[in-house]
């Protein structure tokens, strides 16, 4: 008889506790649906449901079948979305979450090719620097900077891992001195991000040395482009991920602080709630992005010493 018939019969008694509301909600007949039955724990040689006058039940067997073939049935609906979604045209709006910064510098200025690949999607971009309840804000994927999510029902993909920079203009650093070791930082005006772990302190890494160095804010901020504004204006020393600076520093508007220490890196992740049903317009959106950051070798360059190793 049909296994997978068999499954969702069995696993349709579990859940409403009759024969046959189960055969109603699979439209079969009754006598069909006791024939599947028999047959799987036939199969199985065990005990899967106990009767009484009043309804259908588990045996302890059946129980523990029923969590297995939940998710085995539910594994084969992935893979059917999947290909479904694959081969349908993404369209309809796509809520997208980011930082202000990661918005401006990595999504805008990629909307024109992935509207030329995707037309029928339109994009709505949510700038947020701090994380959004994805479901209760109705956001498809959102960008994070978090190895792990509190919520299971999240999945997250690797886009890239960075560096955490210190840096300067040349002006401040005219005027201030180039710090030549981490224990000269304390005596130099910095421009923190307050959502940053840790954020009044720096702990540095050199091969085998590390420290702690305590610092305080000229400028304090909530938002990436702020300070980087303040930085390039000779403010003080910026502490951000590399892929906000690095064209900065490339051009030489601003100057790596430092270079031979390390912070702890940032591995930017792009979220999503669930692998379930995923719809094709969220999955256009993944791989276009994961795409972009493979060709333009984004974690070679931002992971780079800037030429210092």
């Amino acid at each position: 008889m049909d296994r997978l018939t068999e499954l969702e019969l069995f696993i349709k008694v579990a859940e409403v506790g009759s024969m046959g509301g189960a055969a109603e909600a699979l439209g079969l007949s009754n006598p069909a649906a006791s024939r599947h039955l028999a047959s799987l724990e036939g199969r199985l040689k065990a005990r899967l449901v106990e009767r009484n006058t009043r309804r259908l039940y588990l045996t302890s067997e059946g129980q523990e079948f029923y969590e297995r073939a939940c998710a085995v049935l539910a594994e084969l609906q992935d893979a059917e979305t999947a290909i479904n979604s694959s081969t349908l045209k993404p369209s309809g709006v796509l809520r997208v979450s980011a930082s202000l910064s990661f918005s401006m510098q990595l999504i805008a200025p990629r909307l024109a090719q992935y509207h030329r690949l995707y037309p029928q999607v339109r994009v709505h971009i949510e700038a947020a620097n701090r994380y959004l309840d994805m479901i209760e804000n109705g956001i498809d994927v959102a960008i994070r900077n978090r190895e792990f999510e509190p919520d299971s029902s999240i999945t997250i993909r690797k886009l890239a891992s960075t560096r955490r920079v210190l840096c300067a203009s040349p002006a401040y650093l005219a005027s201030h001195g180039m710090p030549q070791s981490p224990s000269e930082l304390s005596a130099h005006d910095f421009l923190i991000y307050v959502y940053a772990n840790h954020a009044h302190e720096l702990r540095l890494t050199r091969d085998a040395d590390s420290c702690v160095v305590a610092i305080q804010g000229l400028l304090e901020s909530n938002d990436g482009q702020v300070l980087r504004a303040a930085a390039l204006s000779g403010l003080g020393i910026l502490v951000q991920p590399s892929y906000i600076v690095y064209d900065d520093i490339v051009a030489g508007r601003l100057v790596p602080v430092l270079n031979d220490w390390d912070l702890p890196r940032i591995q930017i992740n792009i979220a999503y709630p669930s692998r379930k049903h995923l719809s094709a317009k969220v999955r256009s959106f993944i791989d276009f992005m994961a795409d972009e950051f493979e060709k333009n070798g984004y974690e070679r360059k931002w992971t780079s010493y800037m030429g210092l190793r």
